[in-house]
């Protein structure tokens, strides 16, 4: 599959979107944030053993940059990284990886609701979703003889309420759903997406910074 061709897709549309002219006063916002993820489902395998676990909770941490105009219609670019993220060190199918960890990187479209408009306080409640990265690595282990790195290609999809104190601070509630999507045409002509076993949620909170208007 050729990663670089589908991260296109949400690049194209972030900028098509940012080019449509708007007459209404518009913001920019950064969020850093911290969360958990939760009920991730790792799906490996191993020539005796299949694993379709529950892997462990994991801290979540990034940020997400985003344009939302005065309708109801923006974009946005979420980075977030979760360290140790294969791991499972509990029931009856124990398992431990050297160093690992989970990058996902999405453009999202997010459509929200104004809210308390776009100046001063107010509450303002928002759905999105997107495509991008998904980045795996592990370290050699006894399980992976070799480090392993994947660059797959992943879809998110969620939503949260932004809380504003001010023109320009305030926090950030968000839930979204990540899952990875395999080629079944390992060709390098051939593309057929399919939802794979590897997903998880990650539920986070994070200041954030409004500024521009």
């Amino acid at each position: 599959m050729n990663v670089r061709r589908l991260l296109l897709v949400p690049t194209i549309a972030i900028f098509a979107i940012a080019a449509v002219p708007n007459r209404a006063s518009a913001d920019w916002y950064i969020t850093p944030f911290i969360g958990g993820n939760l009920g991730p489902q790792a799906g490996l395998a191993t020539a005796n053993t299949t694993f379709d676990d529950q892997v462990e909770r994991r801290v979540d941490m990034g940020a997400s940059l985003g344009w939302m105009g005065k309708g109801i219609a923006g974009f946005e670019i979420d980075y977030g990284w979760s360290p140790n993220f294969f791991q499972n060190t509990t029931g009856s199918a124990n398992f431990a990886f050297g160093d690992s960890n989970v990058t996902t990187l999405m453009g999202n479209v997010v459509v929200g609701i104004p809210v308390g408009g776009q100046r001063g306080g107010g509450v303002r409640p928002y759905f999105t979703g997107g495509a991008g990265l998904l980045r795996s690595n592990i370290s050699a282990t006894s399980f992976f003889p070799t480090d392993f790195h994947a660059n797959d290609f992943g879809i998110n999809l969620g939503g949260g309420v932004h809380g504003y104190f001010n023109d320009r601070v305030g926090l950030r509630g968000d839930l979204r759903y990540f899952r990875l999507l395999q080629d079944n045409e390992p060709a390098a002509n051939d593309l057929d997406l399919a939802l794979s076993s590897f997903n998880f949620w990650r539920a986070s909170i994070g200041v954030t910074f409004r500024f521009g208007n």
